[in-house]
């Protein structure tokens, strides 16, 4: 087997950890694999130390310029809760930010500074957030308070202002769920939900948040919905030209990381095996595959990609494509090591953490810290 094309493949794969220190397993797959970089979990976090040390004997396993993602949106989505404290949802910052008005500083920009400054001290250089999706009724029942807005100008003022906090302190955002699943009545965690909306209607709404910030966003997530009233008809989005290459790359004129939600979900695991979903997921522009739990279904999607790449020329060619391009924004993007906090410092992020968080409660009128989980998000 060419080692080129094994580096390459494993270079396009983000993947999840099984607890709190390495395996002996572990190390052996990541040595073979040599993945973009790790995505941690609760089950992987206890305190900034532990999870600093799992993160750098991970990616000292792993390709340079590792990817060190970590999903805190606040709310029910933030893998700090039990570690550092609860963070404010989005939609609960959002609707304080409202009250506010103009004439005070974002809180939707400190929102993004907090979380940048947890997301550095537990070792971390990403954040897979904002959630840019539209909080539409239809949607609640899944998506809970994640969704910042309904209408399109609040969710880009408030990912506007998010992304700069992050930008701030050095730590990368991604834009999610692309298209949009504001519309959608089901989880993709189980389902892959059909979003019975037009093209001419996405594009002027779920998609005008993109439209507007791409440039600001250094990741996109794509989503498994399907959207059968556009030219992608029943296929998941993350595995169609249509929505990648033709919408995100070439109508909106994306140039930054495209990222895959995690491929074990049952939106795309029910339509497609795993293989054959990240084979697709390459060939029509995605960029990083994320693999949450399964060690074997990380082994099956690295193997899938070489064999696809031993048959087809042109998917040879592709793949190593990809991973030069992948590398090259991966350097730009993941640069060095984020500093620890001391004691005291980490003690001070709490406080601050704390404070917003009242404070946001107290605006916002809603329960910003524990509002109901409605899927297996934490990957606990």
């Amino acid at each position: 087997m060419e080692k080129n094309l094994r580096r390459a493949a494993g270079s396009l794969l983000v993947v999840g950890l099984g607890g709190t220190e390495l395996t002996g397993l572990e190390r052996a797959w990541l040595r073979l694999v040599r993945p973009a970089g790790v995505v941690l979990f609760r089950r992987n976090i206890s305190d900034p130390e532990q999870t600093r040390a799992l993160i750098d004997e991970a990616t000292g396993l792993s390709a340079l310029h590792s990817a060190r993602f970590v999903d805190v949106e606040g709310g029910t989505v933030n893998r700090f809760r039990d570690a550092l404290a609860p963070m404010p949802s989005a939609q609960a910052v959002a609707r304080a930010d409202a009250k506010l008005g103009k004439k005070r500083r974002s809180l939707a920009r400190e929102h993004g500074e907090l979380i940048a400054r947890a997301v550095k001290a537990f070792g971390f250089n990403t954040t897979l957030a904002p959630v840019v999706d539209l909080a539409l009724p239809v949607s609640t029942e899944v998506m809970g308070t994640r969704a910042p807005a309904a209408g399109p100008a609040d969710v880009v003022a408030f990912t506007r202002e998010f992304l700069a906090g992050l930008a701030s302190e050095g730590v990368a955002g991604c834009g999610k769920h692309f298209p949009g699943l504001g519309s959608a009545a089901g989880d993709t965690h189980f389902v892959t939900p059909e979003i019975g909306r037009t093209f001419k209607e996405i594009w002027s709404q779920d998609l005008v948040p993109y439209r507007e910030l791409h440039k600001l966003m250094p990741m996109i997530m794509t989503n498994h919905a399907a959207y059968p009233k556009t030219k992608s008809a029943n296929v998941p989005a993350s595995a169609t030209r249509f929505w990648i290459e033709t919408v995100l790359r070439k109508q909106i004129g994306y140039r930054g990381l495209i990222l895959t939600d995690d491929l074990e979900m049952g939106g795309i695991l029910k339509f497609m095996p795993i293989e054959e979903a990240a084979v697709a997921a390459v060939r029509v522009g995605s960029d990083l595959l994320e693999i949450c739990h399964s060690v074997e279904l990380i082994l099956r999607t690295f193997e899938a990609l070489i064999a696809e790449a031993e048959k087809s020329t042109a998917f040879h060619k592709l793949l190593l494509q990809r991973a030069t391009e992948v590398e090259r924004k991966r350097a730009k993007l993941f640069k060095g090591v984020p500093k620890g906090l001391t004691a005291k410092q980490f003690d001070a992020l709490r406080e601050r953490v704390n404070l917003f968080r009242e404070k946001v409660t107290k605006l916002s009128e809603s329960d910003s810290v524990t509002p109901r989980l409605t899927s297996p998000a934490e990957h606990v």
